[in-house]
């Protein structure tokens, strides 16, 4: 490889890191909105399907991309992007509780109730999803590269969603089990909350594997990459 595509390869690296990063603290900011997804009225244990946080929706983005930098850039690099979205997650949390300290004026259009309300449980909140990411990502990876090791870089529907449904199923129960630990959620939402949390990240894994073959195909025909050969950076 040339060091024209090495630099390239480097600008790509850090623009996937870029969205991960973002996609992770504002999942984190946006939490406490709850929607309901319509495409089917069904309850699981008092709980409607799919009644679910809006701060899943960026979520599953950060899976996609450790995958791809996993498939591509290897385990290392995979690592020090995950590295990366803990501290940007803990910056963000400083910024917001120095934030939320400070006293609003009397003619500021958000209040000091009124921003408490919204991010006053953003510090549980963080460290609920920063403990159940540390180990999902982690898990995910690991599990990526088993499976890649194992079948020598084939077969990539199998490790893109067996490394996803493993660990966004560890990821849901940890921030579930953690927020209704706290009484930010009660108790009685766990069950149905879990069950709609991972259906509907699982679906998501699996709507994204088009877009995982495509990315990894876009990536070894633009650098001339062989099967299970990653790019080593600068």
């Amino acid at each position: 490889m040339t060091l024209k595509d090495k630099l390239a390869a480097q600008r790509i690296y850090m623009l996937l890191g870029a969205l991960f990063i973002t996609s992770l603290v504002v999942s984190n900011l946006i939490f406490q909105k709850f929607f309901y997804w319509y495409p089917f009225n069904i309850e699981i244990f008092g709980t409607k399907l799919f009644e679910i946080s809006v701060g899943i929706l960026p979520y599953p983005i950060t899976f996609l991309i450790t995958d791809l930098i996993s498939e591509i850039y290897g385990k290392k690099r995979a690592n020090q992007v995950v590295i990366a979205g803990i501290f940007a997650s803990i910056f963000s949390l400083g910024i917001v509780l120095v934030s939320n300290a400070v006293p609003a004026t009397s003619w500021s259009p958000v209040t000091n109730g009124m921003f408490k309300t919204v991010f006053g449980s953003t510090a549980i909140a963080v460290t609920a999803s920063m403990l159940a990411y540390l180990f999902a990502q982690f898990i995910d990876i690991q599990i990526y590269h088993f499976w890649k090791q194992l079948t020598k870089g084939k077969h990539l529907w199998l490790r893109n969603n067996g490394s996803t449904f493993c660990s966004q199923f560890i990821d849901t129960f940890t921030i579930v089990f953690l927020l209704c630990s706290f009484d930010i959620i009660e108790w009685e939402k766990f069950n149905g909350l879990l069950i709609s949390g991972v259906v509907f990240k699982w679906l998501i894994a699996i709507f994204d594997t088009p877009f995982m073959y495509l990315g990894v195909y876009i990536f070894r025909k633009r650098f001339k990459l062989q099967v299970n050969e990653e790019i080593a950076l600068l």
